[in-house]
């Protein structure tokens, strides 16, 4: 746990002495904003003639305001973030799901891609002992000028 930190801070025109377990820097800015607070309700007509009791209760009730609407931000952005967390979730599922496709559509096209290498190679084989055969079938002819010739 951190160390309590005191620090002097004008509030209102009067010096006070603030301690807690945060810097003074915080503090002096948490005096800054009750000043801004009591100025904001000195500029109002209204504010100046009530007596110090309701003075202090409206300070306090505009606070209370403000920490809830901060309250509710805060929550807002919660849900916000957590709907975005899911949604990276989501998105990392479906990339690791079309990295595997991928990876096995690879491994389907380098199956194919060897399966249809033998297929030619087959079919040069075939095509080659067909014109062997074919040529081998064709009745020679008689010699004519001491060669041999082959019908066709």
């Amino acid at each position: 746990m951190s160390e309590k930190t005191s620090a002097e801070v004008l509030i209102g025109g009067k010096v006070y002495t603030l301690s807690g377990y945060e810097g003074e820097e915080y503090l002096q800015k948490v005096a800054t904003y009750i000043n801004n607070k009591l100025g904001e309700f000195d500029n109002t007509e209204g504010y100046r003639r009530l007596p110090a009791d309701m003075k202090a209760t409206l300070l306090e009730l505009n606070i209370a305001d403000d920490y809830f609407k901060a309250k509710a931000q805060v929550e807002k952005l919660e849900q916000q973030i957590e709907a975005k967390d899911k949604e990276i979730y989501d998105l990392k599922h479906d990339l690791i799901s079309n990295q595997i496709r991928t990876e096995s559509d690879e491994k389907e096209m380098k199956r194919l891609e060897r399966e249809n290498q033998e297929l030619l190679l087959n079919k040069a084989r075939l095509e080659a002992s067909l014109e062997e055969s074919l040529l081998g079938k064709l009745p020679e002819k008689k010699e004519k000028n001491g060669k041999k010739t082959t019908e066709r």
